[in-house]
């Protein structure tokens, strides 16, 4: 399946007898309804591997973009009105912040990796807790309850699968357990966060600011509030958009159908 087409419903399946294994170019599955596709004893592989380093480059990016305002910068520095730069145009500082990370598989722990390098304190829930040298690696301290995370972080990254447990798990409750001064950023799936309690959150000053790459819909309607406000960013789902992630899982895809059409184990199968 390339960009989730065509729609694999039951009459698909049903026109399709010989179907022996359906490929995902990507690590989310939400798209795909797994009971009914296994029904048909169709196997399904998904590429995990390929699109980690890429998409924890895009958390990270919108963490920095965001904490220094450079999408509002730039259009200050190209505007023909701007004759003096403003002095209290000011950021935050993300040296010796604290990161909280919602979801620690492969792309959360990568984002750890890359938090320390920048010397931020870092803190994660997750469903498992990760093993203790890997928490050390990194630094990162476990919380058990979400809402200890939120309470203590000033970035808050969103990094789960969408399912029906995930579905707004960021809602109104937990944006008002966040710090006014905390980013809420999103690198899974649009409707892992209740969107309408993230306009009225960012217009009310509950959190300081949103930097988004999912929203739902994708893309937004152009009259949406969210396209408005100053305080988000939002970028058109670029996670693994970079020439050599897409290369990448490409050949992860076509390994799991060549292994699944030669009747051996597939390296990333979904069960």
């Amino acid at each position: 399946l390339w960009w989730h087409k065509p729609v694999i419903d039951q009459e698909l399946l049903q026109s399709l007898p010989n179907l022996k294994v359906i490929a995902n170019s990507g690590v989310g599955m939400d798209h795909l309804d797994l009971k009914l596709v296994a029904s048909f004893g169709v196997k399904m592989a998904n590429a995990p591997h390929a699109v980690s380093s890429s998409t924890a480059d895009t958390g990270m990016a919108l963490l920095l973009a965001s904490a220094r305002r450079l999408v509002e910068g730039y259009h200050i520095a190209i505007s023909a009105g701007t004759e003096y730069w403003e002095a209290d145009f000011l950021g935050v500082e993300v040296t010796g912040a604290t990161l909280g990370i919602i979801g620690m598989g492969s792309i959360g722990y990568k984002i750890a990796l890359r938090a320390k390098a920048f010397e931020m304190n870092i803190l994660y829930h997750n469903r498992r807790r990760r093993k203790e040298q890997e928490e050390q690696a990194v630094g990162a301290t476990y919380c058990e309850k979400i809402d200890n995370l939120l309470q203590q972080a000033d970035f808050v990254m969103v990094v789960v699968s969408l399912t029906p447990q995930t579905h707004k798990l960021i809602g109104k409750r937990e944006m008002e357990l966040m710090k006014p001064t905390a980013t809420l950023i999103n690198i899974s799936r649009g409707a892992v966060i209740d969107q309408e309690a993230l306009v009225t959150a960012l217009q009310t000053g509950v959190i300081r600011a949103a930097a988004l790459d999912v929203t739902y819909p994708e893309p937004l309607p152009r009259d949406h509030t969210l396209l408005k406000l100053k305080n988000v960013i939002i970028t058109p789902h670029l996670g693994i958009k970079t020439d050599k992630a897409t290369y990448m899982i490409t050949e992860e895809a076509v390994e799991n159908i060549l292994a699944a059409l030669n009747g051996l184990p597939i390296p990333s199968e979904v069960l």
